[in-house]
Parts: C-alpha cells; sequence; structure tokens
C-alpha cells in the first residue's frame, strides 16, 4: 500500500508537471489520503515512473522516426558485429542511437523502428527499454543532470546536491524547467565512490556526433550549482574532480565543503614527490641494452687460474691425459661386416 501510494503521488505530480496545468488534485488526494507524507518520500533512478505509454504531442503513434543517413552507416556498424542469425543482440546499442538521435529519449515511433530493423516483436524492444534506466522513454531537457545516489555519494553529501539543484532548477527528480533545458534525474553507483559525491551530465545538444556524458566529481553544493551556471551561459565547465588532479587522497568533501588534507607530524603528506626508484617513463620507447667495449668500460677479468696440486690444476697441465668422452647411449655401436 505504502509503494503504491507513493508511485500514484508522484506519477500524479509528474503528469501535472510535464502537462503544464499543475497537479492532478484528485489524484493526489487519494495518495494523500493513503499515506500524507507521500509525495516526500519518493525517489527514482528513472525518467519515467511507471512502465507503461502515455500519449503526448511529441510522443504518440503518429510521430515520426528513422534514422538519418548518416546514423544509418552507424546502424551497419552496429549490425556487422553480430552473426546475422544474432543481430538481435545490437537492441542495447541501437536503442542509444536512437536516443541520442531523438534529443534524449526513445519515443514510440524510434523503439518501433527498431523493431523493425533488428526484425524483433515491437514488445520485445518495449522490454529492453523499459529495463534499462539509461534509456528515456518521455521528453527530456537539452541537459540531463544525474545524482548519484548510493552509499558513499549518500554519505558524502548527496541529498546536499540534490536539494541545491532542486531549489536552483525549480525542479525535482523525473521533471523539466520550463525553458527545456535541465532534466533532473538520480542515478544508481556512476563508479567514481573515491571523488563522491557526483553527477554526470548528458548533454544532447549536438545530436550523436557531439553527445557528450561528463562526470563531475567531488563536488560542493556551490560546485554544482556553478556548473549548472556555465552551461546555462554557453561554457564547458571543468570535468572530474573539482579539487584534485585526478583521485590522489588530497582531501574530501565534508559538510557541503572541500576539506584539504593536512600533513603529519613528519611533514610528510601521501601528496608529496615519492622517494625512489622509479620505473621508466613507460610511454618512451625501452632504451637499447648497454654495449660496456662501446661505452669504454673494461672488459670483465679472466678467470681465476687453478691452484697448484688441485685436481684441476692437474687436469689442465701439459700432457696430463684427458678422460675419455662418455659414450653417447642413443647411438649403437657399428657392428662388424660379416665375413665372406
Amino acid at each position: 500500500m505504502r509503494r503504491a501510494a507513493l508511485s500514484l503521488a508522484r506519477f500524479s505530480s509528474l503528469l501535472g508537471h510535464q502537462a503544464g496545468s499543475g497537479s492532478l488534485p484528485a489524484v493526489q488526494a487519494v495518495a494523500c489520503a493513503l499515506l500524507p507524507s507521500a509525495s516526500q518520500g519518493f525517489a527514482t533512478n528513472s525518467h519515467d515512473i511507471f512502465n507503461m505509454h502515455v500519449n503526448s504531442p511529441e510522443n504518440n503513434p503518429s510521430t515520426q522516426f528513422d534514422f538519418t543517413e548518416a546514423n544509418y552507416e552507424k546502424v551497419a556498424e552496429l549490425l556487422s558485429k553480430y552473426p546475422t542469425n544474432y543481430k538481435q543482440s545490437a537492441v542495447i546499442p541501437m536503442l542509444d542511437l536512437a536516443q541520442q538521435q531523438n534529443g534524449g529519449y526513445l519515443s514510440l515511433s524510434a523503439m518501433n523502428r527498431v523493431a523493425k530493423i533488428l526484425d524483433m516483436a515491437e514488445i520485445r524492444v518495449y522490454e529492453v527499454a523499459t529495463f534499462y534506466t539509461m534509456f528515456n522513454r518521455s521528453k527530456m531537457g537539452k541537459y540531463h543532470v544525474m545524482v548519484c545516489g548510493t552509499t558513499p555519494c549518500m554519505l558524502q553529501g548527496a541529498k546536499g546536491i540534490y536539494k541545491a539543484l532542486k531549489d536552483h532548477l525549480g525542479i525535482d527528480y523525473g521533471q523539466t524547467t520550463a525553458d527545456g533545458m535541465f532534466t533532473l534525474g538520480e542515478m544508481e553507483c556512476m563508479g567514481a565512490c573515491v571523488n563522491a559525491p557526483m553527477i554526470a551530465i548528458a548533454d544532447y545538444t549536438k545530436g550523436v556526433e557531439g553527445f557528450s556524458y561528463t562526470y563531475y566529481e567531488d563536488l560542493t553544493p556551490e560546485d554544482t550549482l556553478g556548473i549548472i551556471e556555465t552551461i546555462k551561459k554557453g561554457g564547458k565547465p571543468k570535468p572530474g574532480s573539482q579539487h584534485r588532479k585526478k583521485a590522489e587522497p588530497a582531501g574530501a568533501v565534508a559538510n557541503g565543503k572541500w576539506v584539504a588534507s593536512k600533513p603529519g607530524a613528519d611533514g610528510i603528506t601521501l601528496t608529496g614527490e615519492p622517494r625512489g626508484p622509479y620505473c621508466r617513463n613507460l610511454d618512451e620507447p625501452e632504451p637499447a641494452p648497454i654495449n660496456p667495449a662501446a661505452a669504454g668500460a673494461a672488459p670483465p677479468p679472466p678467470p681465476p687460474t687453478p691452484a697448484a696440486g688441485t685436481a684441476a690444476a692437474k687436469a689442465d697441465a701439459p700432457g696430463a691425459s684427458k678422460p675419455a668422452a662418455a659414450a653417447d647411449p642413443s647411438k649403437a655401436p657399428e657392428k662388424p661386416a660379416p665375413k665372406k
């Protein structure tokens, strides 16, 4: 019951927001009667709340979609990677291609086009598109801003990032700003936990060729809003960590602020110059082996002479008999020729 109420309240809010006519009071009233705090307890890592299609002016059975000529070349390249009897294996990368061309979401017609190219039942394509949260099935903003909501980011301040974005943009998860610029979403682990908290921003403004998916890490709420404002002005924010070069132990975000690490009592930090020995630069060709004679080095000394009276010295003495070489067991002795 709780889950149903949460979904109902959230879905009604999204429908009202996307329709531009406010919320749906009757539906929200039912949800709030079931659970008064429903509208505050919902979060999703998907842009779409229910796995169902809702017709809209830009996404209905009458809207048209087809790949461009340039993207049909990419379609052919994708298909060439699979045996002809297994071409349905290309469904995920082909849906991704369609989403990039279509401004960040998969319309019903886009999914149907992929099904036709791959000789798949349309429902099979819908199953894939509704399973993976990387696919959006309703109209998106030009930039999809996704906040990481997994444990390391939550512990390091992801809630503060979410609140800053929500207040600044005036939207919640799954919603798009009135100017169509930004869509806000939540995403599960982005795989850069050492630089938590972080966001990822998908840029759909330049089509397939210019599509980008950029990580911004080690974020404070102030950093996050600075990134949004830079994008608004047409700039390009600094990707990756906002406070370190990569992932070295230079500090961490604590209580919404970047706190730099301090040297220990001995003045040594893990970010200082490491002590040797050092490996050569592996990006450079391996140096040729050094020839001691060519380098002017003295030749190696001769082996030591055996001491007098030793068995080795007697064996090396002039006229000393040498032991017979051992017979090779693999060679049979020659037999004498028979007498005639």
